[in-house]
Formats: C-alpha cells, structure tokens, sequence
C-alpha cells in the first residue's frame, strides 16, 4: 500500500512537468520588412530645376509567412511605390499633411496590389524611415 501511494505521489509531481513540456502554440510576431535599397526617382514638378525624393520605406507584417510573401513580391511593392512617388510634387508632399496623406496613399497602393497577388493585403501598415526631397 506504501509504495502504490508513493507511486501516486510521484506521478502526480510529474505530470504538470509533463504538461508544461508540450509544445505550446505561439502567436504570430510582429515584424518590419525594410524595402532595400532605398526608393529614389524624380518628382513631377514643373520648372527649370529637376526635384528628387529619396524614400526609406518600412512595411509591418503580422508573421514569417506574410514576410515571405513580401520577398516574393518586392518588385511590384517597389514599382507601385516609385510610380507613386514620382507622380508627387514637392508642394504636396511638403504641405502639412502631405507626408502622412502620401504615407496612406502608399499603404493603399501595396496593400491593393498584393490582394490582387495573394488574395489579401498582407501588409498592415507602411512607415517612412527616412524621405528626402531635394
């Protein structure tokens, strides 16, 4: 009888042991995908002087699938962003919320075309690093 109680007690010390050790479903991580190198193009201003942006470009996805998808994709993401960027003037994107109204633009423009590739926006939000107009 001592030692089935024995035996009892110590099954009973290892199985929280036991349970802790199973695998344990993990939420999918936050992660940025820097857009390299960066974005640089010409900017449709009109005049005797040429204007350039220089764009830094951040896109934040939920999971390493999604930043799979992006790899996949980043010479459309790329293409859409440069031809958004170049279609810009140095007035709009210096008026007081042209950089933020250009950075949802942006957001629009990647997540429209990665639904039209995958089926579903993929990205959940799109950051400016660093943007430079000269």
């Amino acid at each position: 009888m001592k030692l089935l109680t024995a035996l009892l007690l110590s099954l009973s010390i290892c199985l929280p042991a036991l349970a802790s050790s199973e695998k344990k479903e993990e939420a999918p991580t936050t992660l940025y995908y820097n857009v390299t190198p960066a974005l640089i193009g010409n900017l449709a201003d009109q005049g005797n002087r040429l204007k350039f942006f220089k764009a830094d470009v951040s896109l934040r996805v939920t999971g390493t699938e999604a930043e799979g998808k992006l790899k996949q994709h980043e010479p459309l993401i790329r293409h859409q962003l440069v031809m958004l960027f170049s279609a810009q003037t140095s007035e709009i994107i210096n008026a007081p919320d042209g950089r933020e109204t250009l950075r949802q633009e942006a957001l629009k423009q990647v997540q429209q075309a990665l639904t039209a590739e995958e089926g579903k926006p993929v990205v959940d939000d799109l950051l400016f690093n660093n943007l430079i107009i000269q």
